[in-house]
């Protein structure tokens, strides 16, 4: 069974920075934090070093200029915050959860045919 990934908020602005662009240096990952928010530098570096504690993040020393990446996958880790969101917040019913995100979010007819897919592959895989 794999381990519980539980970031914070900090945490997740940190990884979907990594998960975009790639291994970073703490100062490339704090410039684009700093288009989005009010964060000191060292606090970056703190908090980066937390997640390198927390196995959040891989650390490359070979360098003097220290390079992190993801040590955590994009998709595993939505699905854990997702699945705690379900069983937390919707009484464990996946489709309240869906329910609520389409009526408060204005999804895009691209949107809607991907969901339209993804549930009709979902009504062919149930049969097998």
């Amino acid at each position: 069974m794999s381990r519980q990934i539980k970031p914070t908020e900090s945490e997740l602005e940190i990884l979907n920075i990594l998960w975009d662009k790639g291994a970073s240096t703490v100062r490339e990952v704090h410039e684009i934090l700093e288009k989005t928010k009010e964060a000191g530098y060292t606090t970056t570096l703190k908090l980066m070093q937390i997640m390198h504690e927390k196995k959040l993040l891989k650390r490359n020393t070979d360098s003097k200029t220290h390079v992190y990446e993801a040590a955590v996958s994009q998709s595993q880790t939505q699905g854990q915050i997702v699945q705690r969101m379900i069983d937390t917040v919707f009484n464990g019913s996946a489709s309240q959860l869906i329910m609520q995100a389409l009526g408060n979010h204005k999804a895009t007819d691209e949107e809607l045919e991907h969901i339209k897919q993804y549930l009709e592959q979902m009504e062919k895989n149930k049969g097998k």
